[in-house]
């Protein structure tokens, strides 16, 4: 199969820059990366267009797991004609982390950023990025997140705790999705995928379903798409790497599941499941669990509160349909599987007090949630989960 090339501009000039009626003034929309390859072999494809954008680039990953792949990036950079000056995030993305990069690319004279990896890694590259003016290519090595699309970047501490998301100036300039870097990826970073952009229906058409703005309608019709999609294709993807559904489910994890956010804006971006990821962050003994494994269950604890404090009986139906897909997939569905059987009452108030912040997206939802509800919703998806 051939790299595809999408062109899409990310100059708010020519991306949105719409009137309504009600509201005339215009609004600013970092959409998508400037330009995205995508297929088998778009790696090498993408070299001439690397070049393009800087001769001197930083490359930037984490995991030991990656180590090779990268160690082969960087040859091909060279063979290209590049210099290259390798660099590693010892944590996840964060300020320990993010101010030494950025000195080491300004000594180094780095004209451009590459992020070589997962969510962590694309986020700590797009901010690095930001922050230093530089263009911004993402490589992701997995279909773990749509984190190579967008232009937001999460902060954690050394720790691997939450602690809040950050807006970039753009989308990065370009995304190259290279299906055969991605199936080198284990199988369990594409169900985590899977699990974080089904999120998006269930967040969006909370947030936003009744949005009276056109690109938002859109952005919250394909979340509903790509739900649907994720439910009919998932187990075949995982069944047949490389084939037809497993690309359009990679692709739909890493790449549909980035536009989305980008039409839809913020506001409809995340609601609980992604406050609850959140919360479960601020406990050391989740963070064996990936992105997509927690933002998953979390979308069980939305429904969870959908149908206990909003009285909506389809909520509980969908959670029902969900545990059964999650238990085939092998995504966490109780917190014991979590890995916090062992968590005290304590613990586990200290998530439910970080996902109900003031300023947290689950109060995005139509009715107050209340630590103490949060909590409720929190063990009784489990309880459930365990007699199911």
């Amino acid at each position: 199969m051939r790299a595809g090339m999408v062109s899409i501009s990310g100059d708010p000039q020519s991306t949105l820059a719409a009137e309504s009626l009600a509201d005339p003034a215009p609004q600013r929309q970092q959409i998508a990366p400037a330009l995205v390859l995508r297929g088998e072999g778009a790696w090498r494809q993408a070299l001439p267009a690397i070049a393009g954008l800087g001769h001197r680039p930083l490359l930037l990953g984490r995991s030991a797991a990656t180590a090779s792949l990268r160690s082969a990036l960087a040859a091909d950079l060279q063979g290209a004609g590049l210099a290259v000056s390798p660099a590693e995030l010892r944590h996840d993305c964060c300020e320990q982390d993010l101010q030494p990069l950025a000195e080491l690319a300004r000594t180094r004279n780095c004209d451009a950023v590459i992020a070589a990896g997962g969510g962590k890694v694309l986020d700590a590259g797009k901010l690095l990025a930001d922050r230093l003016g530089l263009p911004c290519i993402t490589v992701p090595t997995s279909a773990a997140t749509c984190a190579g699309w967008t232009a937001l970047a999460n902060l954690y501490s050394p720790e691997g705790a939450f602690q809040w998301d950050v807006a970039l100036q753009r989308c990065p300039d370009l995304l190259v999705f290279d299906h055969g870097l991605v199936r080198q990826a284990p199988a369990r970073t594409l169900v985590s995928g899977i699990a974080d952009a089904m999120a998006k229906w269930y967040e969006a058409s909370v947030s936003s379903g009744n949005s009276g703005d056109a690109l938002v309608q859109m952005a919250v019709q394909m979340a509903r798409v790509l739900r649907d999609q994720l439910l009919l294709e998932a187990e075949t993807a995982l069944a047949e790497p490389g084939g037809e559904a497993w690309v359009r489910v990679a692709e739909a994890a890493a790449l549909t599941a980035g536009l989305i956010g980008g039409m839809g804006g913020a506001s409809c971006r995340t609601v609980a499941a992604h406050a609850v990821h959140n919360g479960l962050t601020q406990l050391p003994a989740s963070h064996g669990q990936l992105h997509g494994e927690k933002v998953g269950f979390g979308i069980l604890v939305q429904l969870r509160l959908e149908e206990q404090l909003g009285g909506n009986r389809l909520a509980a139906q969908a959670r029902r349909q969900l545990l059964s897909l999650f238990d085939r997939l092998s995504l966490p569905r109780d917190l014991a599987q979590l890995g916090l059987s062992g968590a005290s009452l304590a613990e586990l108030q200290q998530v439910c007090a970080f996902a109900c912040r003031p300023d947290s997206d689950l109060h995005r939802l139509p009715f107050p949630v209340g630590p103490d509800e949060l909590l409720a919703a929190l063990v009784s998806t489990g309880a459930e989960c365990c007699l199911s």
